[in-house]
């Protein structure tokens, strides 16, 4: 069983409310058992549409994956199960990611990956901040650029920064507007 760590925000954590999430949460490690722990968020935002107050965000790791979904909802318990049917969804898709990645499996050559196009380049650096708002820390673990694609899916996120072990160095994924991904392999001068 996974080790779920619950927290709530503006909202009371009920024995029944934690005995549910745990519940439903605590059987994931059934479909994956890679998992070993699950980081629950609940919150309640005081936002009028009311299908939008209850949120639920849910954190599974194990090993190098992270499995991450959040959805929210009228009533905490339909955020939980709306939560877990999408995490259902990821981990069938992250096992058939695996599969197919040993059947097809093929590295990617150096010249393969495309640059990054200058309207890119453009809008990223008219996009950037003026200041930096937030600053986050986090350790970066070897995995192939597959692996990294795989854990930008998972994570939701439009950008994955790791260490290639193809090339021992730094870089990064990134889904491109075309619906492909792009490396970034930045060399020092």
């Amino acid at each position: 069983m996974l080790d779920v760590n619950i927290i709530a925000r503006n909202i009371e954590l009920t024995d029944w409310l934690q005995s549910y999430v745990e519940k439903k949460i605590g059987k994931m490690d059934r479909y994956l058992p890679i998992l070993t722990s699950a980081h629950v968020e609940l919150t309640r935002e005081p936002v009028k549409d009311a299908n939008r107050r209850n949120k639920a965000q849910v954190t599974l790791s194990g090993g190098r994956t992270i499995i991450r979904g959040e959805e929210t909802a009228a009533d905490m318990t339909a955020a939980v199960d709306q939560v877990v049917d999408v995490l259902h969804r990821q981990i069938y898709r992250y096992k058939g990611k695996r599969m197919d990645r040993r059947t097809k499996a093929q590295p990617v050559a150096e010249g393969e990956v495309p640059p990054l196009p200058p309207e890119v380049l453009e809008e990223m650096q008219e996009e950037q901040p003026s200041r930096i708002v937030r600053v986050k820390h986090f350790t970066l673990d070897p995995m192939d650029e597959e692996d990294a694609v795989t854990q930008m899916e998972m994570l939701g996120h439009d950008f994955f920064v790791f260490f290639n072990t193809n090339s021992g160095r730094i870089n990064v994924v990134y889904r491109r507007r075309d619906g492909n991904y792009g490396l970034l392999d930045p060399e020092m001068k």
